[in-house]
């Protein structure tokens, strides 16, 4: 589900990013997604009632951390959109499946045996491909490192929330709604100050078009849903390999709805991207 949605969501973004800022497009994934958030966990809460959370300063820390990151993570990745076409953005942003194994084994104690290091390995592989290098001169470092950056920040986003959501102890699937609320909040009182201050123009430019941003965050909200309750039941590295079958349903939208058309390199990058995929789980 999570999966899906997203792939809906950052399709919806790059209609919009023709004729918004990129801070206006981020701003979109969460401006109406917080009203959203908070009737999931009000019924949540109708259905089992449980305690309420106790907010420790860590706690604090994290949901900070993930709110700024994914904030970060969208702004790079709308950009990328700009440079390359829909789907091979939304290939080299998966590099955060990647990242996320990587950073899971060094810093959260998470181990891989030598599948889920193939995996690994040929995620990196599909990375390179996507990015456009086809020979020594054809590096395009720029691609490349948006969409290094979009997904480093993106699997930081994914292990401070599971560690936010482990760090209130509440029973699922309550503890991830909470740290769903409380992220979205911050990202969206964050970009609101900023643009008031910076570009009010961006402001206005998403308020004329309420059906396309209203869109943008409802599949985000629901695509949150899906990846914060998942990652609140499992280590962030199974997650989001299990999630890259985005890459399929985003190429299914890219050459039915955008028209878009692959290279065969490219198709070999999103293919041994689900073979990664398929490699990291199946540990």
């Amino acid at each position: 589900m999570a999966a899906f949605m997203q792939a809906w969501r950052n399709a919806f973004q790059k209609q919009l990013s023709q004729d918004v800022a990129v801070s206006g497009v981020t701003l979109a994934r969460f401006i109406y997604a917080g009203p959203l958030a908070a009737l999931y966990l009000f019924v949540l809460y109708q259905w089992q009632p449980v305690a309420k959370p106790d907010f420790s300063g860590l706690f604090g820390l994290y949901i900070l951390g993930a709110a700024l990151m994914q904030i970060l993570a969208t702004a790079l990745m709308v950009k990328l959109f700009q440079l390359r076409n829909y789907a091979i953005g939304v290939g080299l942003a998966k590099s955060e499946a990647i990242l996320a194994a990587a950073l899971g084994v060094v810093f959260f104690a998470v181990s891989l045996d030598w599948l889920g290091w193939l995996g690994v390995l040929l995620g990196a592989v599909a990375v390179f491909l996507l990015s456009g290098i086809r020979a020594v001169h054809g590096w395009s470092w720029q691609t490349l490192c948006l969409g290094l950056g979009s997904g480093l920040a993106f699997a930081l986003t994914s292990l401070w929330v599971r560690e936010a959501s482990l760090e209130l102890g509440l029973p699922f699937p309550h503890g991830a709604a909470w740290v769903l609320l409380l992220v979205i909040l911050l990202q969206s009182l964050l970009l609101v100050a900023w643009l008031i201050i910076r570009d009010m123009a961006t402001l206005k430019a998403l308020w004329q078009r309420p059906k396309l941003t209203l869109t943008i965050s409802f599949c985000s909200c629901v695509g949150s849903i899906g990846w914060f309750t998942a990652m609140s039941l499992e280590s962030v590295a199974l997650v989001k390999t299990l999630g890259q079958v985005e890459v399929l349903f985003s190429l299914l939208i890219s050459a039915w709805w955008f028209k878009e058309k692959l290279a065969r390199a490219d198709k070999l990058g999103l293919l041994l991207i689900v073979i990664a995929a398929i490699c990291v789980v199946w540990t």
